[in-house]
């Protein structure tokens, strides 16, 4: 439908707005917007207010609110006028001016080409949205009207927005559960996408449809005798043909004959209660042949964009295959609507964006993720983001359940990775392994409809390796994976260079006393403002620790009571290590009886404590060894290790990871490049093609164990690796 006039838009408003103060403000919109507009023509050659006044009327079916529907008038008026966001903001309220602000295009910034503005408008339109989802919808709107007259633009244009079309505000409408609008966006936009399909597929259900309607009445009435039998009250039945780009998708996705298709038709019935959405069911199968593992009960297990309805597929007893869908009238309204049969605006209703917006994003659990995210990832570029979006938000098809029950929304494709980031990013990173259907499961598994998955964490878990990366689907669980294991290689990275600095200085007899002042004042050109920074640049060898010495021993020439300090303390622990051959320094001891504890195998770099045993002096263990919680805490006191101490330690590593007959192999060539030599090594295999090594290796000190696990990781039948009995 084409809305010419304001009483046009008065007539849908006046339905179910009665408000005076409210009318005269979109009065007073909707003659602000055609002033402002004067002049400006469409490219069908209307005058261009018959735009924002479509887009206004299209809300007004779905009953927004009177802001929305102002906002649906002036959306375009900061973009293509003279008129200022202030003036939005001094005229209509910050509340009409912040949709506005939310929907208008960003005309202002500047682009290297036309996709990267095609881009950065989605991206700020996402962002909008997580702040109020009213922007969306009357983007929705907005599109809606521009998809309707896209015929008045050339075919590059029709094309490239209809692609958009598809690509974002389909999908969005199907989120937000706008049936109704998301079918009209669909079936438009595949005209000028795939003409020659949508024809085709068009005729196609003509023919089919008329030569099937014969059927569906007559089951229909079938069915209008079941239920009046049963005494049925105020029911409803109707036969709904399936939009064209649902069948156009299963026939290129599925690779279906459009024979094949048995929902083309599909009868609804509507009850009062969810009581009787199940006795109709009772008695649709009771009258009718159902066809195996096509029921599906979206009432008790309602889809994430609120959806709920009964469907089952039926053979009747002239073989003729159709669906039914059995839902309540409320259903039946949201099915079409989506959130905005939800939130329709009701006069003397108490009001609140900020209540309403938490409502949603509890109701609609995409919403709320949608919030995170945009929070999360506002720093990434356009492309990063808008990419994100839509294939971990827009493209959720899979559904899966958590040990609760919970629904959990995932694209096609994901991993039990990509769940476990969805969960919590420290599930992710603590991830050892998943259990689906009370199996479990590689990590690489792809999820399937109807999955009951958890996952299995370990604390003490070094986290997610590189090869999770070519696992997971989400670009969500790859930003999470990318962060972790940049922070942990930087990490180590830090570390080596600390050592190589601290090692130039010993070499010079120079005290190291560097500060985040020294680091900022002399390499701020190698982007260095903190020593971590500068340590970090040195492993990278981007600067040299002879460099660094310089620049110290030009500024510091003299030494201060700091430096004796330094020396004395260095000294003093160059004793101790001599007197200890362990390594290990007792406080008020010189030659301490000590030894490491075999369970849990400490080295230089673990946080370590003591147990004084009977008979055998001190025991040194690892601070989360699982021992302690069986020992005497009266018997525990404190030590360290030693400065510069140049041993060997031995350490015990769990290793879990898919069976394959190289993978021992492998281990081993990792082990052999990082120096270390290898005291034990076992491999046992399970039912589930899990192998799990247990390894016993000499290393120096936690840095260079967690540099050769990092390596490990890179192994790709790995994805879980442990210290043992931490």
């Amino acid at each position: 439908m084409n809305y010419q006039t304001l009483d046009d838009l008065l007539n849908l408003t006046g339905k179910y707005i009665h408000k005076e103060e409210s009318i005269n403000l979109i009065t007073k919109a909707y003659d602000f917007a055609k002033t402002h507009h004067e002049g400006q023509f469409r490219k069908s050659g209307e005058p261009y207010i018959i735009h924002p006044l479509n887009v206004a009327c299209i809300l007004a079916e779905i009953n927004a609110g009177p802001a929305t529907i102002c906002a649906g008038l002036l959306h375009d008026v900061v973009e293509d006028t003279d008129v200022t966001l202030e003036e939005i903001k001094a005229e209509f309220g910050v509340e009409i001016a912040e949709i506005v602000d939310g929907v208008t295009k960003v005309g202002q910034l500047k682009f290297n080409d036309a996709l990267d503005k095609q881009l950065t408008n989605n991206q700020h339109m996402l962002i909008a949205m997580a702040k109020d989802i009213r922007v969306i919808i009357v983007k929705l709107a907005d599109r809606l009207h521009n998809i309707r007259t896209l015929g008045a633009l050339k075919s590059e244009k029709q094309s490239r927005i209809a692609k958009e079309t598809l690509d974002i505000y389909a999908p969005l409408a199907h989120k937000l559960g706008m049936f109704r609008i998301k079918a009209e966006l669909e079936d438009t936009a595949l005209k000028y996408v795939d003409k020659e399909n949508y024809n085709k597929i068009l005729s196609q259900v003509k023919n089919d449809s008329s030569a099937r309607m014969i059927n569906v009445d007559h089951t229909i009435n079938e069915i209008r005798d079941i239920l009046d039998k049963e005494n049925i009250k105020d029911y409803q039945i109707k036969g709904r043909i399936k939009n064209i780009y649902s069948i156009y998708k299963k026939m290129i996705n599925q690779n279906k004959d459009f024979k094949d298709i048995y929902d083309i038709l599909a009868i609804r019935i509507i009850v009062n209660t969810i009581s009787e959405c199940y006795q109709v069911l009772g008695l649709i199968h009771a009258n009718y042949t159902p066809v195996p593992k096509r029921f599906k009960d979206y009432i008790a297990v309602p889809k994430p964009n609120m959806y709920q309805s009964l469907h089952t597929t039926v053979i009747s007893s002239d073989e003729f295959t159709f669906e039914v869908q059995i839902r309540t009238y409320e259903m039946d309204s949201v099915a079409e609507l989506g959130v905005a049969a939800h939130w329709a605006y009701k006069e003397n209703v108490e009001y609140s964006k900020e209540k309403e917006q938490f409502e949603i994003a509890s109701k609609l659990k995409w919403y709320g993720e949608l919030l995170q995210f945009s929070e999360e990832e506002k720093d990434e570029g356009a492309k990063e983001y808008v990419d994100a979006v839509k294939g971990d938000i827009l493209s959720s098809n899979v559904y899966v359940y958590t040990p609760t029950g919970e629904v959990i929304d995932l694209p096609k494709g994901a991993t039990p990775i990509d769940f476990a980031y969805k969960i919590h990013t420290n599930v992710g990173n603590k991830m050892v392994g998943a259990i689906v259907n009370n199996h479990i499961v590689p990590l690489n598994y792809e999820l399937q409809n109807g999955d009951l998955i958890s996952i299995k964490i370990n604390k003490n878990s070094f986290g997610p390796s590189e090869n999770w990366l070519k696992i997971a689907k989400t670009t969500h669980a790859k930003h999470k994976i990318k962060n972790f294991l940049n922070k942990q290689n930087k990490d180590i990275l830090i570390n080596q260079g600390k050592s190589m600095v601290e090692e130039e200085f010993k070499l010079n007899k120079v005290v190291c006393d560097l500060t985040d002042e020294f680091a900022k004042a002399n390499f701020t050109k190698n982007n260095v403002n903190t020593v971590e920074d500068l340590y970090f640049e040195v492993a990278k060898s981007n600067l040299s620790p002879k460099t660094v010495l310089a620049k110290y021993t030009g500024q510091k020439t003299t030494s201060t009571i700091d430096d004796i300090i330094s020396k004395q303390i260095e000294k003093n622990q160059k004793i101790l290590t001599a007197n200890n051959e362990i390594g290990v320094v007792v406080e008020g001891l010189t030659s301490p009886q000590i030894k490491l504890g075999s369970c849990c195998n400490p080295i230089p770099g673990d946080e370590i404590i003591g147990y004084v045993t009977k008979g055998n002096g001190i025991v040194v263990h690892h601070k989360n060894c699982k021992n302690l919680k069986t020992f005497q805490e009266e018997r525990f006191i404190s030590l360290y290790w030693a400065a510069n101490i140049d041993k060997k330690y031995p350490v015990s590593i769990k290793i879990d990871a898919e069976s394959n007959m190289n993978l021992l192999v492998d281990i081993m060539n990792v082990i052999s490049v990082a120096g270390m030599s290898i005291l034990a090594i076992s491999a046992n295999s399970n039912q589930s093609l899990e192998t799990i090594v247990k390894l016993k290796v000499m290393t120096h000190n936690l840095a260079e164990l967690e540099k050769m696990i990092v390596n490990l990781k890179k192994i790709k039948y790995i994805y879980n690796i442990e210290r043992d009995n931490l």
